[in-house]
């Protein structure tokens, strides 16, 4: 599991489709039945009007069927050389990762040429550091964008309070994040309220984040400039080479995404707010600098 999940029933009060995560991602989308959800058909249609508006291309998603699968071809090798996603239809991980691809595609194609690139290097059978570290990213993902670097003690030590509580005032103007992971959507969906991202941090200049739309609950949906940066790092192996490359972050302590996010008990006693591990180090963040 990429996932932290908690044994903890969602409080009385929780809405999935008012969850900052759902709504971020796919607005009416869910509000449809699992069955009415967009198909490969109609996500063609969106992977166009993608295409049209920034000039990427994105693989066709094509329906995971018996046929397409006999092809013997590994999912991340079918992607590479014949430009086909395998999606199962009506299926959430695979609508909330096919949302993911029409929006960051830089990041998605460069994750698939590291995955294809040690896949030849070891084999299908086999996996290296990097490719549990991709893999993570892939699904649990997420980019926190540091104008304060200062903060960055604070998030190393797992000081949940100091970091949500008393600096609550900074998310959303010198801190914000961008969720990658599909998993992530998908564990909102299937009811768990206290997700933990794998996140890697990005120092970036405090004019360039403070000129980005910065929506709700601090989250940012996607930054092209600063991403084709972060995604070069990950192709040349600078970012995710090891999964210790990614730190924690409890989502539910940003503010707006849990009604008891600014509560001390909360962040004390809420299962996905961890201690540090002793002798855990984090790496320092990445730094991109614009212009």
């Amino acid at each position: 599991m990429y996932l932290r999940s908690s044994s903890l029933t969602p409080h009385p009060g929780f809405d999935r489709f008012a969850h900052p995560l759902l709504a971020h991602w796919c607005e009416s989308a869910v509000s449809r039945p699992l069955e009415e959800w967009p198909d490969c058909t109609a996500l063609e249609i969106l992977r166009r009007e993608a295409e049209r508006g920034d000039g990427i291309a994105r693989p066709r998603f094509a329906a995971q069927t018996r046929a397409l699968l006999d092809d013997g071809l590994h999912y991340e090798a079918r992607i590479a050389t014949r430009g086909e996603l395998a999606t199962r239809e009506h299926n959430p991980h695979d609508f909330f990762n096919a949302l993911v691809w029409l929006r960051h595609p830089r990041l998605k194609w460069a994750l698939n040429a590291r995955q294809v690139a040690d896949i030849a290097q070891v084999g299908p059978k086999r996996r290296t550091r990097g490719q549990c570290a991709l893999t993570h990213f892939d699904e649990a993902g997420a980019i926190v964008w540091l104008a304060d670097t200062a903060l960055l003690p604070l998030w190393d030590a797992h000081d949940w309070s100091a970091l949500f509580r008393a600096n609550r005032a900074s998310w959303g103007r010198v801190i914000a994040i961008t969720v990658f992971g599909h998993a992530l959507a998908e564990h909102v969906w299937n009811g768990h309220e206290l997700p933990v991202a794998k996140a890697l941090a990005v120092a970036v200049p405090s004019g360039a984040l403070a000129a980005q739309a910065i929506g709700d609950a601090a989250m940012l949906s996607c930054w092209p400039a600063a991403e084709s940066h972060v995604a070069a790092a990950i192709a040349d192996g600078i970012l995710l080479a090891d999964p210790q490359d990614l730190r924690p972050l409890p989502l539910a302590g940003i503010p707006g995404w849990h009604p008891l996010g600014a509560e001390e008990r909360f962040l004390r006693e809420a299962p996905c707010f961890r201690p540090v591990r002793a002798g855990r180090r984090y790496p320092p963040p990445f730094s991109w600098r614009s212009g």
